[in-house]
Formats: structure tokens, sequence, C-alpha cells
């Protein structure tokens, strides 16, 4: 059996910006859940007492529901939650994949001071790597996207847990190049994002150039990649039940 699969998405976004590579997925046999993370649910949700914990929380409560040791994937800023979850249940987790993102820790914004970050699109267009995302993806983005719970930025977990750096990994580099994100690593070891990475055992790069949200522009591709890891687990399932 192949490793279940978790989708795990980044800032402003539910399950549903996975939709089309969890069609892939599944019409290849996978099994597969993507996850709306609490306070993400809607406009109107309520996230004023939502915290990184939260987010962590409902991913082990994810991972730990499946039937067997999971190949959990995020995206973007999910690298925080999705890497303090590996923490709590490294047995759960068959490999863990990280999508134009890494393995973070500490803080992601600590001096941010408002109740909620929203997604403002003249920032994004600045900022991010738009490359493949059609006009009709980029006004969805757009229409869809929900602030984000202020305390998400702020919380900082502490992680206790050296199983989780033999985890296997796969960092799929979109943004930049595997070589960026390896050099700005060693470089910067104060930035939050990368600062997982050096702890790693098991790091695969693979690049995949196209923009920060490959599950819409290279949907496919990315959907073969996540698969393939998911058939190589295989064996670390067998071992785990």
């Amino acid at each position: 059996m192949n490793a279940p699969i978790i989708l795990v998405p980044g800032f402003w976004l539910g399950a549903w910006a996975w939709d089309e590579v969890a069609a892939v997925l599944r019409a290849d046999g996978h099994d597969v859940t993507a996850l709306t993370l609490p306070g993400l649910e809607s406009a109107d949700a309520d996230r004023s007492g939502i915290t990184l914990s939260d987010h962590v929380d409902a991913i082990v409560k994810a991972v730990r529901a499946a039937p067997a040791p999971v190949v959990l994937v995020v995206h973007s800023a999910a690298g925080f939650s999705g890497y303090a979850a590996s923490d709590r249940v490294p047995e759960r987790i068959a490999a863990m994949v990280y999508v134009d993102t890494a393995a973070g820790k500490g803080a992601l914004d600590p001096d941010f001071a408002e109740p909620e970050k929203p997604m403002v699109w003249k920032e994004i267009e600045a900022e991010e790597n738009l490359d493949g995302l059609t006009e009709e993806q980029k006004e969805t983005f757009r229409q869809r996207a929900v602030p984000v719970p202020g305390a998400v930025l702020r919380e900082e977990l502490e992680l206790t847990n050296d199983a989780r750096r033999d985890i296997p990994s796969t960092l799929i580099c979109t943004g930049f190049t595997a070589e960026q994100y390896q050099s700005y690593a060693r470089e910067h070891a104060d930035w939050a994002f990368l600062a997982g990475v050096p702890e790693l055992r098991h790091a695969t790069w693979i690049n995949l150039p196209t923009s920060h949200w490959p599950m819409w522009s290279r949907p496919k591709k990315l959907a073969e990649i996540i698969g393939g890891v998911a058939m190589a687990a295989r064996p670390r399932v067998g071992q785990e039940q």
C-alpha cells in the first residue's frame, strides 16, 4: 500500500487550493486528504483565538487518523506547522514533502501585532513568483483568500523530538532553486523559514521552476512528484505497521 497523503496549504488558503493535485493523485489510486487549517474556513470564521499550536494540533489529528504513516505535504508557511507536527508524531510520518518551503522553526513573525494578516495582492505581486498562473487562477486566489490569524505568526513552539530529523524529506523548489535554498540556509541561520534545514538527515532537493503556487501552475508535475514519494515510502510504512 502506498502511504496515505495529507496536503496542507499555506497562508490564506483552504483545502480547495489542492483540488487539481488531489484529483490527479486520487486518479492514480492514492489515499489523499487535503486540510483547511483552523481559522481559514472562510472570511467569516472566528480566528481571534487561533494559534500556531491549533494548526499543529489539526495536522497531528489528521496524521493520527490515517490508516498508516503518511506523506505529509506542506506548502509555504505551513512549513512551520508541518515541521512542528513531525516533532509530535514522527512515527506516524513516512515522509515529508516541502513545497516551496522548508522546515521552519521559531516564530514566523514575532513582531506582528495585528489580530490577523489579510492577503494584500500588491504585496504578492511585488514579493512572490507568479510564473505560470493564469489570470483566472489569480482572481480565484484574490476572491477566496482568507486572513491568517495573527497569533499563528507570533507563536514559537519548542521542538524536542530528535526523531523528526530522520524523516525522509523532499524539498520541492519552485520560486527559488535548490542551490539558493541551501545557500540561504547556510548563510542565514537566523532565518526562521530555513532554520530546520540543517537538522534534516535525509533531504532530497528537487527543482520545479514555476510559481510559488505549483498546485495551480504545474499541478500534474507536482502530483507526480508527491505520488512518487508516497510509492517510495512503502517500505517505511510496512515497518511501522
